[in-house]
């Protein structure tokens, strides 16, 4: 697996990303936003969490239109797997890549600390190591985490299984307490939770291990 881990000025996850794709057996190359094309062999692209261009304008606004973001469309659109983490999903939802929005948390405090998710679908290369139903503990760290999208598109979502992780408690206001979202065709995720930083035993929890090692999985038997 080659995984490249897109780099914007306010970046504060893209070593922490890189190195769980690193355990998970991956080639690593690291992409400025600047940069117009990814590196040839590319497999996976991941969008780290951070404070992309400090949050000016609304969180991944400014990011979503770096040179190396429409690269990053165009893989996505040719059926190439794209992982965006907090600020990285929140990017996804400003490319278009993935439907609806991040709000401000609705207690409108910034939320650092485990939660619990209920893994909805096993149904993806991300989620196949986990089974649906099963809950794990893995980290948030974001201001922005509220999820929503219009009625027709949560619809969608929920009827076509493209919800990847819901809170067991919800600690945002997301709504239906939405955590991550899969593109229709199941290759690109979007999520606010860490799990590169539940990845290693020095974390102190391990249940991040499990999509990475799936997703290497994965893309080897493709």
């Amino acid at each position: 697996m080659h995984a490249a881990v897109v780099v914007f000025p306010g970046s504060n996850c893209d070593r922490d990303l890189a190195v769980a794709f690193e355990a998970a057996g991956a080639q690593v190359s690291m992409v400025w936003h600047k940069d117009t094309d990814l590196p040839a062999g590319v497999d996976v692209v991941g969008i780290p969490g951070g404070f992309s261009f400090g949050d000016y304008l609304r969180c991944g606004a400014i990011a979503a239109n770096s040179p190396i973001c429409r690269a990053v469309a165009d893989l996505a659109q040719a059926g190439g797997y794209v992982l965006g983490i907090c600020n990285g999903f929140q990017v996804l939802t400003e490319t278009g890549l993935l439907p609806g929005v991040l709000l401000r948390n609705a207690g409108l405090k910034y939320i650092c600390k485990t939660v619990g998710l209920k893994v909805e679908t096993s149904q993806s290369a991300y989620t196949e190591g986990y089974n649906a139903g099963d809950v794990i503990d893995i980290p948030i760290a974001h201001h922005d985490g509220n999820y929503f999208a219009e009625p027709d598109t949560l619809a969608r979502l929920q009827g076509e299984d493209l919800v990847a992780f819901s809170y067991t408690d919800n600690p945002n206001g997301a709504q239906a307490d939405i955590a991550g979202i899969l593109s229709p065709n199941r290759r690109v995720l979007g999520m606010m939770p860490h799990p590169e930083r539940a990845a290693d035993t020095a974390h102190g929890g391990t249940d991040g291990q499990a999509l990475f090692r799936a997703l290497a999985g994965a893309l080897i038997k493709a």
